[in-house]
């Protein structure tokens, strides 16, 4: 966060330092000075300006230039990975305090042409989840630009609408106001970031063209000066509050309530209205509370940062199929954005439920099904106050079901004569690897979980009385980048112990992930991979219906027969491969330093027959368990 300064006037351009040089340094001490504590680089020659300033305010105290700032620099030789990584670090360091709070914006550096483009994948990811990313894309300068110079192309709005700033910067010429513009830039550009004056943080791209020459010469590093340098307060922040950086809290706790507090829930709740809390990822700490004070069911999903307590429910998706359970639902608060499962949604579009969305940042809200009844900025002083209570009896029944419904299931992956075994014992299934990675990650620790299956069994398995921390790319949900932001959340928060369970496609197709340069910081992060030799989430959907199975390996089962051991043996990292479930505990506590690999075989043939059972094994316990 921007400390306050009092603005002085630009120095003199130092001499012997090529424009392009200076007008880098004066770009890396201002976001220093903004609050971005890390970027990640990927080598190119058109960034080397960047390049060269960032090498050396990543020097250690006592032996940096005078005049360079304090970062943490992260090289990356693949832009892909690169935006990931940046993304991860951005995800982290919205908790590396004792409470949730505001994400920092991380800057990542490309050279020019097909660089920037490999950083889309990331850029989308952090559009939709609204994390604070500035894309720092060097380019020509506009003389050569049309003119079929090399590794030149239309960088300027390439990310479209994805972006929440983006500006062409003019090559700087050395003129006597350049560096005090640079600073304004980058003011507005971390303001945009953040959110500061929308509420909507997000990335932000600008687009630097550089001239040559392109590297430093004998020249010192300019004063750190202050003129272009705007306070830029935050939405609801009164003067004198956090500058640049840092979101204000919108949404006030709820109010506890006594037994002699007149706003308390008392008899009336007879008359409440059925309700259900629905968070959704990247719901806050509120969601929970609202749920507890109100006394709603909570249906979380892992990464909404609120799956623990009395009130969170393990497997509300099975739950939802019950008239007496879901199908009396009339109210639903969202908090965060849902998108794992399909009953979820199908009661967010029942025309006989009302649906209040709880949106406190951005233009836009989740309604995916269009139903919303209310759309609100902050929560109404009733709701918490905990005067919109459900009716008596309405919390204990889900919870009398819900605790039935984890019983089925836990026998249903206990009983090792419903699937195929190895030599040494019963094969693991993708839910008994997630409700092992869930009992054994501790309050403390982060857990970064993949798309597809990993997060849908998490989902039904983890039952935790205080979560670790929860992180997944949901923005759009895809399968890239995933080891890449597990490494960033893991260099970000260095005091967790971080894991991540996620698919083997969703592994493979990330791989280089893994590649770190010998001179760069070690990553202590323990990846657990889910390997069935292809989709397994097919299996689950329409296309692995029995009828449809003359295709679905090919297209859609897609199997690969990589050699995980192989793959990990080239990068150096260790690996250890779990067959079955006698095996799967030690391997799993067995973290230790630096990047380890634990590859889980799971069945992929029973994959559609195992949700079934699930289902009707819940089904006869909730039947069983309710009057």
């Amino acid at each position: 966060m921007m400390a306050h300064v009092t603005t002085t006037p630009d120095p003199a351009q130092p001499s012997g330092q090529a424009p392009s040089v200076t007008a880098a340094r004066v770009l890396v001490q201002a976001l220093a000075t903004l609050g971005v504590q890390d970027v990640v680089l990927a080598p190119g020659s058109r960034s080397a300006p960047l390049a060269y300033a960032l090498a050396e305010a990543s020097r250690p105290d006592g032996s940096r230039a005078e005049g360079a700032p304090a970062l943490r620099l992260h090289v990356r030789v693949d832009e892909r990975s690169a935006g990931f990584l940046a993304l991860g670090l951005a995800r982290a360091s919205a908790h590396v305090g004792d409470a949730p709070g505001a994400a920092r914006p991380v800057a990542v550096v490309t050279t020019s042409g097909t660089a920037v483009a490999n950083l889309h994948p990331a850029v989308l990811e952090a559009h939709h989840s609204g994390i604070p990313l500035l894309l720092l894309t060097a380019d020509r300068p506009h003389e050569l630009r049309g003119t079929g110079a090399n590794q030149t192309t239309d960088q300027p709005g390439l990310f479209g609408t994805s972006v929440r700033l983006a500006v062409d910067v003019p090559a700087p010429v050395g003129l006597p106001d350049e560096a005090r513009d640079v600073r304004r830039l980058a003011a507005r550009a971390v303001a945009a970031a953040t959110g500061a004056r929308t509420g909507d943080p997000g990335p932000v791209h600008l687009n630097l063209a550089f001239r040559e020459p392109l590297v430093p010469g004998d020249g010192p590093w300019p004063p750190a000066g202050t003129a272009g340098l705007s306070h830029v307060h935050g939405r609801g922040l009164p003067p004198g509050g956090p500058a640049t950086g840092a979101l204000p809290a919108l949404l006030e706790p709820p109010r506890a309530t006594g037994a002699d507090d007149s706003t308390a829930p008392t008899r009336t709740r007879r008359r409440g209205v059925p309700t259900v809390l629905v968070a959704g990822d990247g719901a806050s700490p509120w969601a929970r509370r609202l749920a507890e004070v109100n006394g709603w069911p909570l249906l979380a999903e892992p990464s909404s940062g609120v799956r623990g307590g009395t009130h969170a429910l393990a497997a509300y998706r099975l739950l939802l199929a019950d008239e007496r359970l879901g199908g009396a639902v009339r109210r639903v608060v969202v908090a965060g954005r849902p998108t794992l499962s399909r009953p979820v949604q199908r009661l967010l579009g029942r025309p006989d439920v009302e649906v209040v969305v709880l949106a406190p940042r951005g233009g836009d809200w989740p309604d995916a099904a269009r139903n919303a009844a209310e759309v609100l900025l902050d929560v109404p002083p009733r709701m918490r106050q905990g005067r919109m209570g459900a009716p008596d009896g309405w919390l204990e029944t889900w919870q009398a079901a819900d605790a039935a419904a984890s019983t089925a299931i836990d026998d249903v992956l206990d009983a090792g004569e419903h699937g195929p075994r190895s030599r040494s014992g019963p094969r693991v299934t993708g839910p008994a690897l997630a409700r092992a990675v869930a009992r054994v990650s501790l309050p403390t620790d982060a857990l970064v979980v993949g798309s597809s299956n990993p997060v849908r069994d998490l989902d039904l398995t983890a039952r935790w009385a205080t979560p670790p921390l929860v992180l997944a790319n949901r923005g759009l949900a895809g399968i890239d980048g995933t080891v890449s932001t597990a490494a960033g959340v893991a260099l970000g928060l260095p005091h967790r112990r971080v894991r991540a369970l996620l698919g083997d496609l969703t592994f493979l197709h990330d791989v280089g992930g893994l590649l770190r340069g010998p001179l760069e910081r070690a990553v202590d992060l323990q990846l657990v991979v889910a390997n069935d030799d292809g989709g397994s989430i097919f299996s689950t959907l329409e296309p692995g219906e029995p009828s449809r199975s003359d295709h679905f390996e090919r297209v859609f089962g897609t199997p690969h027969g990589v050699d995980l051991a192989a793959l990990c043996a080239a990068y150096g990292v260790r690996h250890t491969r779990v067959g079955d479930v006698d095996g799967l505990l030690p391997a799993l506590t067995a973290t230790g330093p630096g990047l380890s690999l634990v590859e889980v075989r799971v069945d992929r043939a029973g994959r559609r027959e195992l949700g079934e059972r699930l289902q009707a094994a819940v089904a006869v316990a909730v039947d069983e368990a309710l009057p």
